[in-house]
């Protein structure tokens, strides 16, 4: 039989953040301790994902990403022409309202 060992952390916070987690964990339908594990593992699994991307962009010039992007996309089947209504428009245009184009990075 395998025993399950529990660590224990005692964290302080304020009393308006007690009553904010006890609120939705109570929402939720779990403990705080649940929701406090869950809420510590979200949040620890976006800033390993946001290193891990910091790494494979780290020395690299947004042309190259772009293109090693469009390398691996045409590598795919091709795809049949988008029908007009989904295309966007062109960004020589001075639009006011596609202040995107051009601004990727």
């Amino acid at each position: 039989m395998v025993t399950k060992q529990n660590n224990v952390l005692t964290i302080r916070v304020p009393k308006y953040l007690k009553y904010r987690i006890d609120k939705m964990a109570y929402h939720q339908g779990v403990s705080m301790n649940q929701f406090a594990i869950n809420a510590f593992t979200r949040e620890i699994s976006e800033l390993e994902s946001a290193a891990f991307f910091q790494a494979q962009y780290e020395g690299r010039k947004p042309k190259e990403i772009m293109e090693d992007f469009d390398a691996v996309m045409n590598k795919g089947p091709k795809r049949n022409k988008q029908p007009a209504w989904d295309q966007i428009d062109s960004c020589n245009k001075a639009d006011k309202y596609h202040t995107w184009c051009g601004s990727l990075f």
